[in-house]
């Protein structure tokens, strides 16, 4: 009988991991980061915080109370790409999702301090529900930048592939023994994949700033709910030529390379223009009119006076 292999080993483990994910629905990915790609992604993630996004200026987006926003992170660090295409991440995703998943959403977000519950217990609802005959899967995978030590993420182990996603009120878990839930406290660095039909929420309270990335697996031909369609949820992704050095046809199907499914052509956010962006808009171009007129003025004293 012949020793078992490097391969054996590695199948042998993400077979378990994919077992796990199977029966609870959640499953952590060990050793997912390197501490290098850690600090590398740590770095780009927190320049883009720095700031509001706007104008030619990159930086977050801000559209509720307690979460500063950032898009596309693929763009931002190469270990941002090595996580989605690792290789027990895929093998887990093949099995769980079938041959043609892709990875349709990249984002991540920080999290304020706050005891307030506002993202509570649910489902994720992404598609179409009335044209469906089934219960879509879909993965999350899940990216600690920080260490949570409160607020983490909770899930109800066993909850996914029950019903379609919804919303769920406290009072319909409130006899779900506390042994069933799943709280998430890691540390920086961590990796853990979810099924997004199984009863999850931000917990509460959160004592601390918290740093997180979630991406988005799924079957691509899935119609997908209105809401998603108008607001252009699952676009393209947006990368980086940079990261994309030599990778290979599996990984280009799973990062959708060449698929239009869902991209709209000339597609333009809605969003009503309110006082204050006016308002800034008047101000950027008074701003820019004293530049272009301190420039001139500058330039004809140098002139004048050598």
């Amino acid at each position: 009988m012949s020793a078992p292999t490097k391969a054996d080993s590695f199948a042998e483990t993400a077979d378990r991991l994919f077992d796990e994910l199977d029966e609870t629905g959640i499953v952590t990915i060990p050793d997912a980061l390197s501490p290098a790609q850690l600090a590398s992604m740590q770095r780009a993630f927190g320049a883009r915080l720095k700031r509001l996004r706007w104008n030619n200026v990159d930086g977050y987006e801000r559209t509720e109370r307690y979460r500063h926003m950032v898009h596309d992170v693929l763009q931002l660090d190469q270990g941002f790409v090595d996580v989605a295409l690792n290789a027990t991440i895929k093998h887990i995703l093949r099995r769980y999702l079938g041959p043609g998943y892709e990875l349709t959403e990249a984002k991540g977000w920080k999290s304020l301090p706050t005891t307030r519950d506002f993202h509570g217990w649910h489902g994720d609802a992404w598609y179409d529900q009335a044209a469906a005959t089934e219960i879509h899967r879909e993965i999350k995978l899940a990216i600690y930048l920080t260490d949570v030590k409160s607020g983490a993420f909770n899930y109800i182990r066993g909850s996914h592939r029950k019903e379609h996603p919804r919303g769920v009120k406290n009072i319909e878990v409130k006899d779900v023994p506390q042994s069933q839930i799943a709280e998430m406290y890691r540390p920086a660095g961590s990796v853990f994949l979810f099924d997004t039909s199984g009863i999850h929420r931000q917990g509460v309270p959160m004592l601390e700033p918290r740093q997180a990335c979630f991406y988005n697996f799924h079957d691509p031909e899935v119609k997908l709910e209105q809401e998603n369609v108008d607001s252009y949820r699952y676009h393209p992704l947006i990368l980086n030529a940079a990261f994309l050095g030599g990778v290979s046809e599996e990984d280009q199907r799973i990062l959708g390379f060449g698929r239009t499914t869902n991209f709209i052509p000339a597609y333009e956010r809605p969003t009503p223009r309110t006082a204050i962006e006016r308002s800034m808009g008047a101000l950027h171009v008074a701003q820019l009119h004293t530049r272009d007129f301190t420039t001139r003025v500058t330039g004809r004293l140098r002139r004048i006076f050598g």
